[in-house]
């Protein structure tokens, strides 16, 4: 940039100097052709006067011009008054030359000091740049080190009921003790959750809730109907300002990385816009198992002044934050894809819940991350699921492929695994777990198939289910499948 600058100003200063010189030639030259005109008039006028032809030349002229009636004055103007005027110019220019040069030269210094001055002018914009912090709002994030206090929650089972309890006490929001369970199970095995439901049912004040029980308050971003990449989500830098525009999902990322505390960001109407396509890069990021590789550019280049924690332009998706979607299903939404479903822990809130006596007053706590995941690592490692369990999943899944070509999968069977030991955990049971996360992950999506081809084999199926859990179990299940048969 100072290269491309300082050649553009040479080249001005260049310029000035041959334009400068080109005058001053031309000048030059207009009193060397005043000095030949007049001189060699002037010449002549004498070389006839010596050799005794200017009188003769004078009378014949007299006597031609008088015989065509011509003024003599205009004669004697031509003759006498064009040299003399002549020779008057020419003494005043040979007096005034030094002048001139010394004009063209003051010129010339003048254009040379106010490009000078541009220069200068472009420097101090230059340098003034260089010193304007893009991240204004990233550079006042000051991270401090928090010390860990013991923790305030002894197990999840705690966790979940006197969180309920504050929902309802202190903020006047009520939910059932099965969709607190799903909702904190869920937090166990993704970091991505998608409450969907009616509108109205309390999805997004679910996970506002959870925030403040936490003492950490969730950030809630309303998604935009044109959203489309992740620009929507993290800013973008603004080459006419020189600045980026730094979004709030981005400052609270920021954030999160240089504390040890639980964030929780909700999408609220995530669906409202294509998630797979604004959320793709947060998505393929989450797959990665190991948390310190997943970085996103937030911009291609570096420069001094940018916030610490950007590593090479780019900012670590933070281990302790987890993004929370709210999804209608309306005409005025985009179905959500399998992919996304697939990733996401799914909560359903399909009415709202009666409020309920609460006795006592019940505050929030502090609850870090580190905590959290100790707990959590203690439900998956103390809770397994039965052998029996294990025996009646392997003989539904082999079921599945043969009659609809659907098949868990590694990732839904760790999910699933994982999911029935936190909700245990909760303070829920086994066969619950299981049927509310195989109707989610599992039989969900039979609605991408041609449903009229399996009309026999979706009421065979929900015999089966019966026959290898029991009458009064697996009731979500059924449930689905009858509601697909139907439609």
């Amino acid at each position: 940039m100072a290269a491309k600058g300082s050649d553009v100003f040479a080249k001005k200063l260049n310029k000035i100097k041959k334009r400068g010189k080109r005058r001053y030639i031309i000048s030059v030259l207009g009193l060397v052709l005043v000095m030949l005109v007049g001189g060699s008039f002037l010449a002549v006028l004498i070389h006839l006067h010596v050799n005794g032809l200017l009188g003769d030349i004078v009378t014949i002229l007299k006597a031609f011009l008088v015989a065509k009636d011509v003024d003599i004055t205009l004669i004697v103007f031509w003759i006498l008054v064009i040299p003399l005027a002549l020779t008057v110019i020419l003494i005043i220019n040979l007096v005034r030359r030094t002048k001139i040069k010394s004009y063209f030269k003051t010129w010339e210094q003048t254009a040379k000091i106010a490009v000078e001055q541009e220069r200068r002018d472009f420097e101090a914009e230059r340098e003034k740049q260089k010193h304007v912090k893009r991240f204004s709002a990233l550079n006042r994030i000051c991270y401090s080190a928090a010390e860990e206090r013991p923790s305030e929650v002894k197990n999840l089972k705690e966790l979940c009921e006197n969180f309920r309890l504050f929902a309802a006490s202190e903020l006047g929001l009520y939910y059932t003790e099965r969709q607190v369970r799903t909702f904190v199970a869920s937090l166990a095995v993704s970091h991505i959750i998608i409450l969907q439901g009616m509108s109205g049912t309390g999805k997004t004040s679910l996970a506002y809730a959870f925030g403040e029980y936490l003492s950490n308050p969730s950030t809630i971003i309303p998604v935009q109907p044109m959203w489309k990449d992740r620009s929507d989500l993290l800013g973008y830098f603004n080459e006419f300002t020189k600045k980026y525009n730094e979004t709030q999902l981005l400052k609270t990322m920021y954030e999160a990385n240089g504390s040890g505390d639980i964030f929780i960001t909700v999408l609220d109407e995530m669906n409202i816009a294509r998630v797979e396509y604004y959320f793709a890069e947060f998505l393929s990021l989450l797959e990665i198992p190991n948390p310190e590789l997943r970085y996103i550019e937030v911009v291609p280049d570096v420069w001094a002044d940018d916030p610490p924690a950007l590593k090479d332009g780019r900012i670590k998706l933070p281990e302790n934050m987890w993004f929370i979607g709210t999804a209608n299903n309306d005409d005025s939404t985009f179905a959500i894809s399998d992919k996304v479903y697939d990733r996401a822990m799914i909560v359903n809130l399909e009415s709202k819940t009666p409020a309920f006596p609460v006795t006592g007053k019940y505050k929030p706590v502090k609850l870090s991350y580190k905590q959290f995941t100790s707990l959590v690592s203690a439900a998956q490692n103390g809770y397994l699921i039965t052998k029996r369990n294990e025996r009646r999943l392997k003989e539904l899944d082999e079921y599945m492929i043969s009659k609809f070509q659907i098949t868990f999968g590694n990732r839904i069977m760790r999910q699933i695994r994982s999911y029935i030991a936190v909700y245990s955990a909760c303070g829920g049971d086994e066969l619950e777990a299981l049927d509310d996360i195989m109707c989610k992950k599992v039989f969900r999506k039979l609605s991408y198939k041609d449903l009229t081809l399996y009309r026999k084999d979706l009421n065979e199926a929900a015999k089966f289910i019966r026959s290898l859990f029991g009458e009064e179990k697996m009731s979500d299940c059924c449930e689905f499948l009858a509601r697909v048969t139907k439609s």
